[in-house]
C-alpha cells in the first residue's frame, strides 16, 4: 500500500524545501510482510535533533518507517521524491543494512549523515563502507547542537568534535574538533527545547487504559557497565552523565497535559529510578508540585538502588504517580550475573519484586536467554525464576509481567569485545542480523508485538542450542500472555 509523503513525513513544512529528512529505517521490508506491531518505542533521539534545527530555523522532518511499516523500496521513493538537502540515519545493528540500502540508492545531490550506536561502534568500517559513500559527517554521540552547524554549512565539520568523513583523496578517516568547542559533546540538557512531538509518529498515543501517553527522558549517560548493553559506560568514555532538574521535567509534563491532554508518563532513559540522589530530588518536587494527583508514570529502574530503599520512599514512589518500573532481571544465575556487570542477585530481585508489588507498583522484568557462557541449567534457573516473580506479585495489588528476549551481541558493548576476542567470531557473523518467526505456523497472538524484538544472528553462545533457547522464549511469552490476557479479561 503507498504512503504519500505527507502522511510519512513529520513535522515538516512540504510546501517548502527540506533542509534534512532524519529516517529511522524499517527493522524488515514491510513490503513483504505487514508489520503487526500495533505500537513501537519513538524515536526520542531523533525527535531531540529535529527539535533543536527547527527552533534553529531549518525545515526539517522525520520520517520513522519502522513505526509506519514502509517498504524498503517505498522508503527510499520517499525522501528521492522529497530531495532534502541531507538524510540522516540512525544506525543500529539490526537496521544497518537496511539502512546501508537506502542510502546507496538515493540521489547524488542529498548528502548524507549519520550517527546512532552502530556508527559510534565501528565509524571506520561505516564510512569505509561503499554503500555510505557520500556520508559527509558521522555524528559520534549526542548531535543536537552539531547537527544544526552541519545544516548551517558542512565546511563546519571541521570544527566539530566527534564529526568524522572520509579524506577524498586519502580514503581515511578525518576527525573534526576546534577549540572551544567540546560544549556540542554533552549538550546542557536542561537547555534544550521539549521534544516537539510532531516529529514522533506515534507519541501521545492513546494507551490500553484510555489515558493519553507521552514518552521522555529524565537523564542522559549511565554509570553502569552491563556487558551486554550500548549505553555501557565503558563503551561511551565520551558520555557526561547528566540528569534533568526535577523543574525542567515538572514543566515539560504539564506542557504535555496542557497541549495534548497527556496525564500518562513513560520515563525511558537508564537513570530516571536508577540514581538515588536524583531519585530523592525528584520524589521531593514531585511531592510539592502534586504530581502524583494529576499523573501516572512509569520508568526504568535498577534492581540494586530499589534494593536500598526503605519503604516510606517505596511508598512515596507510589504516591507520586509511579505505575510501573522496568527492571533488567536478566538471568536467574548468580554467577551469570557477575558476568553480565549486573551488581545484582536473583534473591535481591525478588525481594524487590515482592516489595514494589506489594506497595502497588508494578514491575516489567527483562529477561536474556542464551548468554555467552550459560548453561543449561543457569537457562531452567532463569526459566524458574519468571514463575517465580509472578508467584511472588499474584495476589498483589501491583503486578509482574516478563519480557524475554535472545541474546545479541552489539557492537562496542564490553560483550562483543569479549566475543571478538575469544577467536571463534568474525565482527560479520556477529551483524549477520536476520528476522526470526517464533512460531511453527506463522504468526498468532502471543507473539504480536514483538516484530521489533524478534532477531538473532542465528548462533549458539551457551551450552543450550538456538532452538532451545527459543522454544524457552516462546513458552514464557505465551505464559506471559495469557497471563495478560486473563488479567485484562
Amino acid at each position: 500500500m503507498e504512503t504519500s509523503a505527507s502522511a510519512a513525513v513529520a513535522g515538516a513544512d512540504l510546501s517548502r524545501p527540506l533542509d534534512a529528512l532524519f529516517i529511522n529505517a524499517p527493522l524488515r521490508d514491510y513490503s513483504l510482510r505487514p508489520r503487526v506491531n500495533d505500537f513501537t518505542l519513538p524515536v526520542l533521539g531523533m525527535g531531540y535533533i529535529a527539535t533543536y534545527a527547527k527552533h534553529q530555523g531549518f525545515n526539517v522532518g522525520v520520517i520513522d518507517a519502522e513505526a509506519l511499516g514502509l517498504g524498503i523500496d517505498q522508503t527510499a521513493q520517499l525522501i528521492n521524491e522529497l530531495s532534502p538537502r541531507w538524510a540522516g540515519f540512525n544506525l543500529l545493528a539490526p537496521t544497518y543494512e537496511i539502512s546501508a540500502w537506502i542510502a546507496a540508492t538515493l540521489d547524488s545531490s542529498i548528502d548524507l549523515m549519520v550517527g546512532g550506536h552502530q556508527a559510534k561502534a565501528m565509524p571506520s568500517e561505516t564510512l569505509s563502507d561503499p554503500r555510505f559513500a557520500r556520508v559527509e559527517a558521522l555524528v559520534l554521540g549526542e548531535g543536537e547542537t552539531r547537527v544544526a552547524e552541519l545544516l548551517k554549512d558542512k565546511c563546519y565539520r571541521i570544527e566539530l568534535p566527534g564529526v568524522m568523513w572520509l579524506d577524498p583523496i586519502l580514503k581515511t578517516p578525518v576527525t573534526g574538533g576546534g577549540m572551544g568547542a567540546g560544549h556540542h559533546l554533552a549538550p546542557d540538557i536542561d537547555s534544550l527545547p521539549f521534544v516537539d512531538r510532531t516529529f514522533l509518529a506515534q507519541d501521545p498515543y492513546r494507551a490500553g487504559d484510555g489515558r493519553l501517553e507521552a514518552n521522555m527522558v529524565g537523564a542522559r549517560g549511565c554509570p553502569y557497565d552491563c556487558s551486554f548493553c550500548g549505553a555501557a559506560v565503558s563503551a561511551n568514555p565520551d558520555i557526561t552523565i547528566r540528569t534533568r532538574t526535577p523543574a525542567n521535567i515538572i514543566e515539560e509534563m504539564r506542557e504535555l497535559e496542557m497541549r495534548y491532554s497527556v496525564t500518562a508518563f513513560r520515563f525511558v532513559d537508564d537513570l530516571f529510578l536508577g540514581y538515588e540522589r536524583f531519585i530523592r530530588r525528584c520524589m521531593s518536587a514531585f511531592t510539592e508540585a502534586g504530581i502524583g494527583y494529576h499523573y501516572v508514570w512509569d520508568a526504568t529502574g535498577r534492581i540494586n538502588i530499589l534494593h536500598r530503599m526503605t519503604d516510606p520512599m517505596l511508598e512515596l514512589l507510589k504516591l507520586n504517580g509511579c505505575r510501573e518500573i522496568a527492571l533488567g532481571v536478566e538471568s536467574g544465575s548468580e554467577r551469570l550475573l557477575k558476568y553480565m556487570g549486573k551488581r545484582i542477585t536473583p534473591e535481591m530481585t525478588r525481594s524487590v519484586v515482592h516489595r514494589l508489588t506489594e506497595h502497588g507498583i508494578s514491575v516489567k522484568g527483562y529477561f536474556i536467554l542464551g548468554f555467552p557462557t550459560e548453561t543449561r541449567d543457569e537457562l531452567d534457573a532463569t526459566v524458574r525464576l519468571v514463575y517465580d516473580l509472578w508467584k511472588i506479585a499474584d495476589g498483589q495489588p501491583g503486578r509482574f509481567r516478563a519480557s524475554v528476549f535472545e541474546f545479541r551481541p552489539y557492537p562496542g558493548t564490553p560483550e562483543w569485545q569479549r566475543l571478538i576476542a575469544t577467536g571463534q567470531y568474525e565482527p560479520q557473523q556477529l551483524l549477520d542480523y536476520t528476522a526470526v518467526d517464533l512460531t511453527e505456523n506463522g504468526v498468532d497472538e502471543a507473539m504480536r508485538g514483538r516484530d521489533e524484538f524478534n532477531f538473532s544472528v542465528n548462533i549458539q553462545f551457551g551450552e543450550a542450542t538456538v532452538d532451545e533457547v527459543r522454544a524457552r522464549l516462546v513458552e514464557l511469552s505465551r505464559a506471559q500472555y495469557e497471563r495478560s490476557r486473563g488479567a485484562a479479561a
